[in-house]
């Protein structure tokens, strides 16, 4: 049974309000095809019924198994290759010799989903980075999905997954074959802390962060929103820090305060604003 207009706006509604993801009115298809799994699951009948299981009820399991259905969790290790070449190329060796003091160094992958990108990061520093072994390096991936984090702390990926971007020399040094799937080793997995974080609301105590991905995100929010977004994180984001975007967003006409930067075919972005320091965890 199609989804109904009453349903439909309210599953718009729910999901603006706790995701900040936009759906417009050509997305009822895509509302039906994710939300049916969630009807069966659940033991709906319809998409109407669910709707109806939601509506006066507090937020709840259904409420928030609803909201992430409708979340995209689209990605892969290396994804977009460039970043990860000027990050290893340009960038990583600019900041290790910034924080040869105080050898620390903080990265938070702000949409993680099922951890390839993290993951993806971490390698990239155990490989080409060796002398960094003695310093402390925190990878903090966060995503407004519970089931992605747990999937993602779990490190274990298929070989469709494994085949999309991953390096074979990486494959065989950093996973371990699980049955028909691959297990991230745990000298890479140990170094990613995964936490569940909603992006729209307001952020909890950070660290102090010298690198940022928060790549295709942004593109599902409307701009009040990417302008919130884009402000909490410039609270945290040191000021020779860089902020990583996908290759469809920018901070043009959104937060001018940020200065773009270039490496190479890679975009990202600094803001010179100091930190609050106030608001950061150590």
């Amino acid at each position: 049974m199609p989804l109904d207009n009453k349903s439909f706006n309210y599953v718009r509604e729910l999901v603006l309000e706790r995701s900040g993801i936009a759906l417009d009115e050509s997305k009822g298809y895509l509302v039906e095809t994710r939300l049916a799994p969630v009807a069966r699951s659940y033991e709906c009948n319809s998409i109407g019924e669910l709707v109806n299981q939601m509506k006066g009820k507090v937020y709840g399991r259904l409420h928030r198994a609803t909201v992430e259905a409708m979340t995209t969790n689209e990605t892969s290790f290396f994804r977009d290759i460039h970043p990860f070449e000027s990050l290893r190329r340009d960038i990583l060796p600019e900041l290790v010799q910034k924080r040869s003091d105080s050898r620390t160094l903080n990265i938070w992958c702000a949409a993680s989903s099922s951890g390839q990108e993290p993951y993806t990061l971490a390698m990239v520093v155990r490989q080409h980075f060796p002398q960094l072994a003695n310093w402390k390096i925190k990878i903090l991936a966060t995503d407004i999905s519970e089931e992605m984090i747990e999937r993602a702390r779990a490190g274990i990926y298929s070989q469709l997954e494994v085949n999309r971007g991953l390096p074979a020399q990486l494959l065989v040094r950093y996973f371990l074959k699980d049955g028909l799937a691959w297990r991230i080793k745990d000298e890479i997995r140990e170094t990613v802390e995964f936490r569940v974080l909603n992006l729209t609301k307001p952020f909890p105590p950070l660290p102090a962060m010298d690198l940022v991905f928060i790549r295709n995100v942004l593109i599902y929010f409307p701009i009040k929103t990417k302008r919130q977004v884009l402000g909490e994180i410039a609270k945290t984001l040191q000021p020779d820090g860089y902020l990583f975007l996908g290759g469809a967003e920018t901070t043009i006409n959104i937060d001018e305060s940020y200065k773009r930067s270039s490496f190479g075919k890679t975009v990202c972005y600094q803001h010179p604003r100091s930190i609050d320091a106030g608001a950061l965890a150590t």
